[in-house]
């Protein structure tokens, strides 16, 4: 379980992802060294991992939501494989571990349809493919728990920690103006994903760079979206014991203020339109199964336009922005397959 002074400490990550054990401490009245100790605890425990998450969106990539429908008994493996793809941030089974649910975020063309049109069709236990592309995002990245944790700092402790940007706000997922990376990129975001968290002199180790440099070059990569500094929570160690993706059909007209609506809503930790016959996906994650049910019976359930939803339970998260876990517990980055 966590303590008061935990929650705070990974409310004030969300807010400033990068911010000095010293300047935590001073918005929320605890010593440096007591900042530093409850964050590496966390972190031990797996109950909490900083990373920085690469937006293909910005290098000009599409993103994929697959549904998987496999043969009883093939799913962890084919979870498993899945999880150790760069290029898939996201995997969970459900449906009683005949579905596997995923989400690919391909750094380019040629590495997404290997995965889409070739690997994954010629799986002998995969029975079904269903593949549905974001088309606009309304709530995920530095927004992932976002609003379940409002409230633990008050403005004031959070004015005084700054900001590393809002968190994430609804935008196009694929920009019109593709950034092009540089090899010095590439190393400053391969080390941010091993530690969202890394001193400027550890990337500019990692870079072969200057300091200065490439704190000048984060301030752009995170201005223009290329990535984000994630604050990856374990759900249970919030108390969240149910969790959920939803598969909403709504009506066309209100598909944008359905989405809205559901990123303020402090149970969605992401929701984005998609393609296919279900025109809106979210994950929701509750305190048990009781939440969850009046959760999308009374407040998704009123919503103007809903026309149908379908809500399957996740029975176990694989990974989740590119951390992968094992029961409850984050255990970082995967090996590379």
């Amino acid at each position: 379980m966590l303590q008061p002074d935990d929650v705070r400490i990974i409310r004030a990550l969300q807010v400033a992802p990068r911010a000095s054990f010293a300047s935590i401490a001073a918005a929320l009245g605890l010593t440096e060294s007591t900042v530093n100790r409850r964050y590496r605890r966390l972190r031990a425990d797996g109950v909490i991992r900083v990373a920085g998450v690469v937006n293909p969106g910005a290098l000009g990539q599409s993103r994929w939501l697959i549904r998987l429908r496999c043969r009883p008994g093939s799913v962890a493996a084919i979870a498993g494989a899945l999880a150790k793809r760069d290029d898939v941030n996201w995997v969970a089974l459900g449906a009683a571990g005949s579905e596997v649910t995923c989400a690919t975020q391909s750094r380019d063309q040629v590495q997404r349809e290997e995965l889409l049109g070739q690997r994954l069709p010629r799986t002998a236990a995969v029975l079904d493919i269903n593949a549905f592309a974001m088309l606009r995002q309304f709530m995920g990245g530095r927004g992932h728990y976002w609003a379940a944790l409002h409230g633990a700092l008050s403005p004031e402790q959070e004015a005084m920690l700054g900001s590393d940007g809002p968190p994430f706000t609804e935008s196009p997922v694929v920009t019109d103006d593709p950034i092009h990376l540089t090899a010095e990129d590439e190393k400053i975001l391969d080390a941010l994903a091993a530690d969202g968290r890394a001193s400027l002199v550890d990337l500019a180790t990692a870079a072969d760079s200057t300091p200065g440099r490439v704190s000048r070059r984060l301030r752009v990569l995170l201005e223009q979206r290329v990535v984000h500094i994630d604050v990856e929570i374990a759900p249970a160690a919030l108390g969240y014991h149910a969790r959920a993706n939803l598969w909403l059909r709504v009506h066309p007209s209100e598909v944008k203020n359905v989405g809205r609506s559901l990123a303020r809503e402090p149970e969605i930790a992401f929701v984005a339109a998609i393609s296919g016959p279900y025109n809106i996906h979210a994950v929701a994650h509750c305190r048990d199964f009781d939440e969850l049910f009046e959760f999308t019976s009374d407040r998704i359930g009123g919503l103007p336009g809903l026309q149908s939803m379908e809500v399957s339970p996740v029975l176990r998260h694989v990974k989740q922005a590119g951390t992968l876990l094992s029961g409850d517990r984050l255990v970082g980055p995967p090996a590379q397959a």
